[in-house]
């Protein structure tokens, strides 16, 4: 496929900053995907709406004190402290009230790593940013595809039209609902990002706004934001902030009020048990094999399986005389305390730490520390800290799995003109819009990282760029 220029990549950027005070690589092409990739994006999509139906069923039923499974008695209790420790009461009963029975994120992107064995899920977020800059890429270099050599993931407006069907689809009865994206200030960077994505959605008829929380306002029962001098009825809220930040928004008080009356939808769900990473754990924990396996079809347990690292939680409660923790080794011994995790050879640190939610720090990997990729005293220092604060913010312990190395192209900064290839690492996040229980693949973000880079987020170092599944056509090859 033809390259996309240099200059026209730096013209689109610099007529729209979609991230405030953010730079990265530019590239001349997609990232290419084969149709085997493809293939196992979709079936994602469908395991991961899967695990979010199975995680409510098996919260709820820990909550209720019922039996997990059909056939034989499981009880779980525990599973409710985990995914409701730290957080306000109110908000845990608004996560369990009936009326957000089978309520799922609208949104989902699962952050995947590129290894040698295939993909490894290691977050699945449900509040992701990019959703604006992926659909902005998309457009940018489709007018540069080759379509007798593959289509971009997402081709069209395939993310702005299937984000908007989903938040529509919470208001079946409304024609064309109006929605208010409400980024709050915590999640700021984003609001650019935003904002491009309301105004394109505006041109294509649809009532969509980005607004800050103070300007939410109550107008009786109804929740309503100015526009032009005049109040609208909001029908859709889509929450671009997380719920650790609730306190801090202005109008959570209007929008809890509205949704109780029936007046609005609120997308993702103020449900924190969604929203923790430690979920994942759950998956892999030893005692709920039967329940994942009877609750999720035999296609999403096979690919869960093969996706999520093993990953544990780290809960420093007391284990009677003998017993062991089941989790990694330390010094080559099994664990009877997560304490002595600090005693870790640098070959066994090949571990993930990181915070689960509802915590300042829980996202943009900010919390996330690679046991192999830092000193023993740090290490010692981030196990101490994960024990201490386990009352109230329980961490995640996750097996790392290695990106593999791979090559793209891009340009060269010290010669903008010129593209060379480079070896880097991959993470790829795939957007998910959730459609009537159905997840409609829109998108991928691909973050092309150096590869002395452990761990891959949005650095000014990473190329980011769309996915686009790539022809076998043998005539072309």
């Amino acid at each position: 496929m033809p390259d996309l220029p240099h200059d026209r990549i730096r013209a689109a950027f610099d007529g729209q900053s979609l991230f405030e005070d953010k730079t990265w690589q530019l590239a001349p092409e997609a990232w290419p995907l084969t149709p085997a990739q493809a293939g196992q994006l979709e079936e994602i999509g469908g395991a991961c709406v899967e695990f979010h139906q199975a995680l409510e069923t098996l919260y709820l039923r820990s909550v209720a004190g019922k039996n997990l499974l059909r056939n034989k008695p499981l009880l779980a209790p525990w599973v409710a402290d985990y995914l409701d420790r730290g957080k306000p009461a109110a908000l845990v009963a608004h996560g369990r009230d009936p009326r957000n029975r089978g309520t799922l994120p609208a949104v989902l992107r699962p952050d995947l790593l590129l290894t040698d064995e295939g993909f490894a899920l290691t977050e699945l977020d449900s509040v992701p940013g990019g959703i604006g800059l992926t659909a902005f890429l998309n457009r940018m270099y489709a007018g540069a595809d080759d379509p007798a050599s593959g289509a971009l993931l997402g081709a069209g407006d395939a993310m702005l039209l299937n984000f908007h069907a989903a938040l529509a689809a919470l208001r079946p009865e409304t024609r064309n609902p109006f929605i208010a994206l409400v980024v709050s200030d915590e999640a700021a960077t984003y609001r650019p990002e935003m904002q491009w994505l309301a105004h394109q959605l505006q041109v294509l008829g649809r009532r969509v706004f980005c607004v800050a929380p103070e300007d939410l306002f109550p107008l009786g029962s109804q929740l309503c934001v100015d526009v032009e001098g005049n109040p609208e009825k909001i029908d859709v809220v889509y929450r671009f902030f997380e719920l650790f930040d609730l306190a801090n928004v202005p109008a959570a008080k209007f929008i809890l009020e509205a949704w109780s009356a029936g007046e609005v939808a609120v997308t993702p769900p103020l449900r924190p048990f969604q929203e923790e990473k430690l979920a994942l754990a759950l998956f892999h924990h030893h005692r709920l094999q039967d329940f994942w396996a009877e609750t999720l079809s035999a296609r999403a347990l096979t690919r869960l399986r093969a996706l999520i690292p093993p990953s544990w939680v780290i809960d420093p409660a007391p284990l009677p005389p003998g017993a062991v923790l089941d989790g990694p080794l330390a010094g080559g011994r099994r664990l009877q305390d997560w304490r002595e995790l600090a005693g870790a050879t640098q070959k066994e640190r090949d571990l993930i730490v990181k915070i689960s939610g509802y915590h300042e720090t829980a996202w943009g990997a900010r919390s996330v520390m690679l046991g192999s990729d830092c000193s023993r005293e740090e290490w010692q220092e981030g196990v101490a800290q994960a024990v201490a604060l386990a009352p109230t913010n329980l961490h995640l312990l996750q097996a790392y799995r290695k990106p593999c190395r791979v090559r793209h192209r891009v340009y060269d900064r010290a010669a903008p003109h010129a593209a060379r290839e480079v070896d880097g690492r991959l993470r790829l996040c795939p957007y998910y819009f959730v459609v009537g229980g159905q997840a409609r693949l829109s998108g991928a973000l691909a973050t092309f990282c150096p590869p002395d880079k452990k761990i891959i987020h949005g650095m000014q170092d990473a190329a980011l760029l769309p996915a686009r599944v790539f022809s076998l056509n043998p005539a072309r090859a």
